[in-house]
């Protein structure tokens, strides 16, 4: 079985929902969600980017968003900012849950490439401790040093709504990522400090403007963990043409997103059986950016995903996929794990 190194997953936030029962829902599995230990051993998920999210607080009169992404076009509006004060404990508890993750020995946190290489060779799922979104961080940076010596080494600037660092883009379709304003002054002290401390930033529910200051800033890699094609879906959460190239001659790396809403070509978010989707933007993805710079970002327990890939067990059924397209083995390989793997000690060094 060919390991799979995934870009991004919400796992973390489906455990903090139900702590009491976190043995259940990862050790034993209950078939629910995407992840749990028995599915990634199926499934050949050796490891990926675990993210910390801070989710918004529930409205009196909440919007029905996965009816309204099933119906385009739309154009949803953006939760208000989360300040630090509230994100921070809530970002401690998600940390804490990946911790309990390693206790169990099923897991390693995993600070260098050769950690993650040595987790996935013991059989453990190596996680990367991802950031999406900066608000558990400060403008003073002080706290980036804090979850920097906690095992952080990924990091977004924003989640779509506004941070105290830059803007990201709305879930709208058809729309383009062009939306607004970029990184504030501190974002642009955060990219220059992330690069210091080789912490990896993720462009992934940027705005143009922002992924264009990073790009200006930054003497790292390009990344987008979970994002499409821009020109098979035109939802403002995909990479343009152009875009893809920046990535590309940085020798940056985009992770395929399986969210529905950003694969389909009309923009639906229902789950869609089949792999024409998928593969048209696997195609339009290695063609604009090069077999060494594309991957897979799952969004595992974030988003809807198509039928046949309903959660990580189904991960054999996509490289199996790819591999019926007419992608040659050591390519399947490059996009599962490997190009991963050789981004990030471009990024990390080491």
């Amino acid at each position: 079985m060919i390991p799979v190194f995934d870009g991004h997953n919400d796992f973390l936030l489906r455990l903090m929902a139900d702590p009491a029962r976190r043995e259940a829902i990862w050790l034993t599995g209950e078939g629910k969600g995407h992840l749990d230990l028995p599915r990634c051993k199926a499934g050949g998920f050796a490891g990926g980017f675990f993210a910390i999210y801070i989710p918004s607080p529930a409205t009196a009169q909440p919007l029905d968003f996965d009816a309204l992404m099933d119906a385009p076009p739309y154009a949803l509006p953006l939760p208000d900012p989360i300040g630090q004060a509230a994100a921070l404990p809530v970002a401690m508890a998600m940390a804490g849950q990946l911790m309990w993750l390693e206790r169990t020995g099923t897991l390693r946190i995993c600070r260098s490439v050769a950690d993650i290489r040595a987790a996935m060779a013991a059989g453990q799922i190596a996680a990367v401790m991802h950031f999406e979104g900066a608000e558990p961080i400060g403008p003073d940076l002080d706290a980036l040093h804090v979850w920097h010596a906690m095992g952080l080494r990924s990091l977004g600037p924003v989640w779509s709504r506004p941070t105290a660092f830059g803007h990201g883009v709305p879930f709208a379709y058809p729309a383009d990522p062009d939306t607004g304003p970029g990184l504030t002054p501190a974002g642009k002290a955060l990219i220059r400090e992330c690069n210091r401390l080789k912490i990896m930033v993720d462009l992934s529910h940027l705005n143009a403007r922002g992924f264009d200051e990073v790009a200006a800033l930054s003497d790292a890699p390009l990344v987008a963990t979970h994002s499409n094609a821009h020109a098979i879906t035109p939802s403002s959460r995909n990479l343009t043409d152009r875009q893809l190239a920046m990535i590309r001659d940085s020798g940056g790396m985009v992770g395929l997103n399986f969210a529905t809403a950003f694969l389909s070509p009309d923009g639906r978010q229902r789950p869609f059986a089949g792999w024409d989707p998928v593969l048209r933007h696997l195609d339009h993805l290695l063609w604009h950016l090069g077999e060494d710079h594309l991957g897979l970002g799952s969004d595992f327990d974030g988003a809807t995903v198509p039928a046949d890939l309903a959660d990580a067990a189904g991960l054999p059924r996509l490289l199996d996929a790819m591999t019926a397209h007419g992608y040659g083995t050591e390519l399947v390989e490059k996009i599962a794990h490997r190009n991963w793997l050789a981004l990030l000690e471009r990024t990390w060094g080491g």
